[in-house]
């Protein structure tokens, strides 16, 4: 007896339950994923600290224990950092009795890993190089985290977006804050500046040092407005904060207003023409 063909509403059925089955397989983007990571690098880093007595200075404004990504090289780090704040040497077995002392000898592996990790060291000299990477997978590794965890919690019918949005600020922040920028100067650099600084001085003596405010008086308390200054006036409404300072009277005092300058008003419309 020839089988009864199947209906149109059972044909889309199949079709349904076919899709469904591919959407609940892990995609390609699913499997295989591994947290960003340089362990080499990161063994690299510790045996450099074990052999050069200078080397924890280049990295400890850049590194916290919590950059590296395997723990038992989280702790070796911690060593090293206790060791150097109580100006102590940093090498082998410094390393292993303070580990020894903490309790952390046999978590980390013993005394032979800590021996291997001085071995994988050629050269020291691109350590810092080095820790700046080790911190960038660091970063990578907390910003995943924290889209997780606001992912989650974005839905949730429960969640106040506000309440949501603030922690996410906040956790951005702490990120930010905690970890290297994406630019630096050298102390070399700042030297040279602070003594050009001195020397303009110096020479100047009758001048002021900052951006003249067209205020005598303030000026002669503030040598003028220095850079990085937060210049606030406040006073109650109707005192005259904004007109005097934002409708041409800056630039009719001589106020010397630089491309970047910004001034912020919660009074009347700005007018700096």
């Amino acid at each position: 007896m020839a089988d009864k063909p199947e209906s149109f509403r059972e044909s889309v059925q199949k079709i349904q339950q076919k899709g469904n089955q591919k959407a609940n397989q892990p995609g390609p983007d699913q499997m295989g994923k591994m947290p960003p990571q340089a362990l080499e690098l990161e063994e690299a880093i510790l045996g450099a600290l074990m052999l050069e007595k200078n080397a924890i200075s280049l990295v400890l404004d850049v590194l916290k224990p919590e950059s590296f990504y395997k723990e038992s090289h989280k702790e070796i780090y911690r060593a090293v950092v206790s060791l150097f704040e109580q100006s102590q040497p940093v090498d082998l077995l410094t390393v292993t009795n303070q580990l020894r002392s903490d309790g952390q000898l046999e978590m980390v592996g013993g005394p032979a890993v800590i021996s291997e990790l001085t071995n994988k060291v050629g050269s020291t000299a691109n350590i810092e190089y080095h820790a700046r990477i080790v911190a960038e997978k660091h970063i990578l590794r907390e910003l995943i985290r924290i889209s997780g965890e606001i992912q989650g919690e974005a839905f949730k019918d429960t969640t106040d977006v506000f309440d949501l949005l603030d922690k996410a600020e906040k956790e951005l922040f702490d990120v930010t804050q905690g970890n290297l920028r994406s630019s630096y100067e050298s102390m070399n650099e700042l030297i040279t500046k602070a003594i050009r600084n001195i020397e303009e001085r110096n020479q100047n003596q009758d001048s002021l040092s900052g951006i003249p405010s067209g205020f005598t008086n303030l000026d002669r308390n503030t040598s003028g407005w220095q850079p990085s200054d937060l210049i606030i006036t406040a006073s109650r409404p109707g005192m005259g904060k904004t007109g005097p300072q934002c409708g041409g009277g800056l630039r009719a005092r001589g106020c010397h207003l630089l491309p970047g300058d910004v001034i912020f008003t919660a009074g009347a419309p700005v007018d700096l023409s």
